[in-house]
């Protein structure tokens, strides 16, 4: 439902007002968004930067182009096996990206036919059954992570894991050699986190800085703390921390970049590719901004053409600079609208942080502990599946 529409609450976008509310929702999902979209792209078997740049692309170009007002797109961990078969199957990441070229454009021409109207038919309870098992799935998935074993990549959400191990038996493995650093960190950020969130309902100055934000800050602040009076705590391994590739140098920057080889078009394999995450991407992107209008506190309904149309966009643009493919993606609408989101400026505010972290803050970036963003996430995840969801559905 569009604002000014029979029903739906008044939102002023016109004097200025809603970056009081984007600005610091945007910053809250870029947070999210990028320890997940460089975990997306390791599970992937792709290059670390390419998780990035469809982040930076979901956020800005399908952000402005989006119908929906609080959904945010990027990479999504749902493709990334496919994708991790496809660029095995096709031989080359350069290849792969032709076929993420031709997945936009059949989205483009799925826009244009109104497959869209797919996702009517889908159930309500349909939407809020998925919700409440995504907010189960972070919840447990990010428990590691909060106990310091980060030997599993933030974004995978498969129950079955790489060596051996399984979502379960993880915890568990975790539970019996929890960092106490990591606890310390978690623990703290938790307790940080609910506090700012009844102060920001007091006070002015609590809302004019993003809690998550304040909950990263502590965790940087209080591992370098750790170093100091501590060591034993201090969490100092890389895979404990956000590892954002910094280059050297400009050059090294723009190596980064991998371009389509559009001679792969020939190659059976890429046509295949492409027709499966059209298909699958848009399945997806449809659940997902479901979702979003469900979770949207002002009930906006938002156009299901003019999303897959937005869609296509973005991945032809993603694979032309060396980006995996984009869906919209319910852990980050989630973050966004539990962070106050209110139009599709946040998104927008979202990928122009990713990238500037990209360019001037890769070292203080990587200084960030996997356990403050384990916070984060998992109070996400209790806001989607809190017991008076269950009590309302039965």
């Amino acid at each position: 439902m569009a604002v000014g529409e029979p029903g739906a609450q008044s939102i002023d976008v016109t004097s200025g007002n809603f970056l009081k509310h984007d600005g610091p929702a945007g910053t809250v999902v870029f947070l999210v968004a990028l320890p997940l979209c460089l975990g997306i792209a390791l599970g992937s078997g792709a290059p670390l930067l390419g998780g990035v740049i469809a982040g930076i692309v979901g956020g800005i170009i399908v952000g402005l182009l989006s119908g929906s007002h609080v959904s945010v797109s990027g990479p999504a961990a749902g493709l990334a096996v496919i994708v991790l078969g496809a660029i095995q199957g096709i031989g080359s990441y350069e290849g792969f990206l032709v076929a993420v070229v031709l997945a936009g454009l059949l989205q483009l021409v799925f826009g244009v036919l109104k497959f869209g109207v797919v996702a009517d038919y889908i159930p309500n309870s349909v939407i809020k059954g998925m919700l409440a098992g995504i907010g189960v799935l972070i919840i447990l998935k990010q428990i590691p992570h909060a106990l310091g074993r980060d030997t599993d990549f933030v974004g995978d959400f498969k129950f079955l894991e790489i060596g051996g191990n399984n979502t379960l038996s993880d915890i568990a493995k975790a539970v019996a050699s929890a960092s106490v650093g990591a606890v310390v960190i978690f623990a703290v950020g938790l307790a940080l986190l609910l506090a700012w969130e009844r102060l920001a309902k007091q006070s002015r100055a609590f809302q004019l800085v993003p809690g998550p934000l304040a909950v990263v800050a502590l965790g940087i602040g209080a591992n370098l703390l750790f170093g100091k009076v501590a060591p034993n705590f201090q969490l100092v391994s890389t895979e404990h921390m956000v590892n954002l590739p910094v280059p050297a140098s400009l050059s090294d920057f723009l190596h980064q970049f991998a371009l389509p080889h559009f001679p792969a078009i020939t190659n059976q394999r890429v046509w295949m590719a492409a027709g499966t995450i059209a298909l699958v991407g848009s399945l997806e992107t449809l659940l997902s901004l479901e979702a979003a209008d469900r979770l949207d506190p002002y009930k906006r309904i938002s156009s299901t053409n003019r999303e897959l149309f937005a869609q296509g966009i973005g991945n032809v643009f993603s694979g032309l600079i060396g980006g995996l493919p984009i869906t919209s993606v319910v852990v980050r609408t989630a973050a966004n609208v539990s962070a106050g989101g209110r139009t599709r400026m946040s998104t927008v505010i979202h990928g122009l942080l990713l990238l500037i972290s990209i360019i001037l803050l890769p070292g203080v970036l990587r200084l960030t502990p996997l356990a403050s963003l384990a916070t984060i996430l998992i109070l996400v995840g209790y806001k989607l599946t809190k017991p008076s969801l269950y009590r309302a559905v039965y």
